[in-house]
């Protein structure tokens, strides 16, 4: 019997969700990604990118059309499901003692985030791990009008997953043996959307070092 830590690790293997889980788990675990607080650590810049190459190479056998415009409709109601989350929720998420599927300081990387790019954080957000899960919870949080975030919620979401899923599809198109390669695409991927994430965290720690250092 596999143990709880085993199906973490499926879950957060882009191409064992695909592989073993197939369409509907693929759309599960975005719309988790990018509306439910824990999903944080689900892989989603790479499962999109993999989802177009292996629907390209016929190993997901669905058209692309309709892969991509239900990975849109995950994306978008997921980002429903957050901000309605931070709506309703904000005051006990600052409030919340730290987890393993839950750190405070996630939220005010996500705050530190708007704050520099306001609504548009909800798009450029989509493209950067653990941001694109709480942009949404602290634009609830914060109460951002709901019309507005509706716009920025369906340009982010199409701009996300047309990039990568697309991106994906047309190196599959043109270089099928990409497929043999799956794991080094998957920690280029890795690494390209993590350094500027840990470039602004680190960014965000020196610059409430010095703000303390003048308040001394």
């Amino acid at each position: 019997m596999e143990s709880f830590w085993e199906h973490l690790q499926k879950l957060t293997d882009a191409q064992t969700i695909i592989s073993q889980g197939g369409f509907y788990l693929l759309l599960v675990v975005v719309f988790a990604e990018t509306g439910l607080f824990f999903g944080f650590f689900l892989p989603g810049d790479y499962l999109l990118f993999l989802a177009g190459l292996l629907c390209a190479t016929g190993l997901l056998d669905i058209p692309v059309y309709l892969l991509v415009g239900s990975l849109i409709v995950s994306g978008f109601l997921g980002n429903y499901v957050g901000y309605w989350f931070g709506y309703r929720t904000g005051h006990i998420l600052f409030s919340k003692d730290d987890s393993f599927f839950f750190k405070k300081r996630y939220v005010q990387i996500a705050e530190s985030f708007y704050n520099k790019h306001g609504g548009m954080a909800l798009v450029l957000g989509r493209f950067f791990p653990i941001i694109r899960t709480f942009a949404p919870i602290f634009a609830g949080v914060v109460r951002v009008d709901f019309k507005k975030f509706s716009l920025y919620n369906l340009i982010g979401s199409v701009a996300w997953v047309t990039t990568l899923t697309l991106s994906g599809y047309y190196l599959g198109i043109k270089y099928p043996q990409l497929k043999n390669y799956l794991h080094y695409i998957v920690i280029g991927l890795i690494v390209i959307t993590t350094i500027p994430l840990i470039f602004a965290f680190f960014k965000n720690r020196l610059v409430k070092t010095n703000n303390e250092e003048d308040n001394i």
